[in-house]
């Protein structure tokens, strides 16, 4: 039988509905959160950058995860608070594929920048006399290099594939532009799209495996080694091993979702689901890392109430 492929100019995201007056309610919400987002993971690239002491791989490392919350959440949450007010909830095949491009390369980006800080804390701990050595700042920088370029080669040839795809439908049931329901849409064999998409989890995988590792050596040479080793590692790991298990929680809910019928689930709670790794990483960050660790900690708290 032959399917007919249609050239859409749009596309319409389908698990919008209607909340009448309790819209304004979540735009405030949706709004406050942007909000704190920005300004918390501002305030942190500020401190580190304004503070010689802080010019440290470790925090280095930091600045470049605030940097990308800030690149996550501009690429998700002005469209979100656009879309709540909105009566017509589509968007353009450009603007679609844009955020996809924005969401993709920040999840990428976001398990890369936690891996570098798993290996980095891993030398810190476990090699602490061959650390300077080792972690150099040039060697940092490049890290950092490879923690943005990876992503955003790997997502522009995965866009580059499903732009590719000849459509049959132009109805997305989410409240976001997402690659997988795209791909979905396909009229013809999407073959190509699910042999890359395969290597690019596996790649994934291998990312946080490689995470989990380093975090086992830690914990092994915490316990075998002094009480103020183990207080050290808990001091510098804990908001890192937290941040890593709320993304790859929110990560596994996403995918999940995607495949697997999720139509008994309410939809209130399907969308909840679905926006949890991308709305509560951004804010959740500056708050672990800002708490946690006491050197940066005391400059916020010099520079809010003016101490020298």
């Amino acid at each position: 039988m032959m399917i007919n492929a249609t050239k859409f100019s749009y596309f319409t995201l389908a698990a919008y509905f209607d909340t009448g007056l309790f819209k304004y309610l979540f735009f405030m919400i949706i709004m406050s959160l942007y909000i704190l987002t920005v300004s918390s993971n501002l305030l942190l690239i500020m401190v580190i950058c304004m503070n010689r002491s802080l010019h440290e791989p470790m925090y280095i490392f930091l600045c470049s995860l605030f940097v990308n919350e800030l690149y996550g959440s501009t690429g998700l949450f002005p469209f979100l608070l656009v879309q709540i007010l909105s009566d017509i909830h589509t968007v353009s095949v450009s603007v679609c594929f844009l955020q996809i491009f924005c969401v993709y390369t920040y999840a990428n980006v976001e398990f890369c920048n936690l891996a570098v800080m798993s290996y980095d804390r891993y030398l810190a701990i476990c090699c602490p006399l061959q650390y300077n050595t080792r972690m150099t700042h040039s060697k940092a920088a490049i890290l950092i290099f490879l923690t943005w370029l990876y992503p955003f080669l790997a997502i522009t040839v995965l866009i580059s594939l499903s732009a590719s795809l000849q459509l049959c439908r132009n109805l997305i049931n989410k409240v976001y532009c997402d690659n997988y329901s795209i791909v979905k849409l396909a009229c013809y064999d999407t073959t190509a799209n699910n042999i890359y998409g395969l290597i690019y989890t596996i790649a994934t995988i291998c990312v946080v495996i490689s995470i989990i590792y380093s975090y086992m050596r830690i914990l092994k040479v915490c316990f075998s080694g002094s009480k103020q080793t183990r207080q050290k590692a808990v001091s510098t790991c804990t908001p890192h091993l937290a941040s890593l298990i709320n993304f790859s929680c929110g990560c596994f809910f996403e995918i999940v979702q995607n495949r697997f019928d999720m139509k008994h689930v309410p939809n209130m709670l399907r969308i909840l689901l679905s926006l949890y790794w991308l709305t509560c990483q951004p804010p959740l960050n500056p708050v672990l890392y800002g708490l946690n660790l006491t050197k940066i900690r005391i400059v916020c708290k010099n520079l809010i109430f003016g101490q020298i």
